[in-house]
């Protein structure tokens, strides 16, 4: 199934700002089926699970967690195998990177991301 036509694209980033299906975001977000929304965590630089709860609501089959720029948000290797014994494939990496995964994968399954943008 191409899901091409159902998923947002990430069409730019650079630190402290992306560009989603031609509008221009400056927050941290998330990227959901529905399209992308601001995204603020309790602790700025440490994923918790509840940070994500908005995200796993749309029931991905994969998530992308871009870390910021320079890498600086810690995402915890409990919170990956907890995210992975859901059944969701996690992929982490500095936020450059995750919008390419993110891209690559979301026409091939139900993928949503959550993206640090700066630092």
């Amino acid at each position: 199934m191409d899901l091409t036509q159902l998923v947002p694209r990430i069409e730019d980033y650079s630190f402290g700002r992306i560009t989603i299906d031609g509008a221009e975001y400056r927050t941290d977000l998330v990227i959901l089926p529905t399209g992308a929304v601001s995204w603020r965590r309790r602790e700025g630089h440490l994923l918790h699970i509840d940070d994500l709860r908005p995200v796993l609501e749309s029931r991905p089959q994969a998530i992308v967690i871009g870390t910021g720029y320079s890498g600086m948000m810690s995402v915890p290797s409990e919170l990956v195998k907890e995210l992975e014994s859901e059944g969701i494939s996690v992929y982490v990496a500095r936020t450059s990177e995750a919008v390419s995964q993110f891209n690559r994968i979301s026409s091939e399954k139900k993928t949503v991301a959550a993206l640090h943008i700066t630092c």
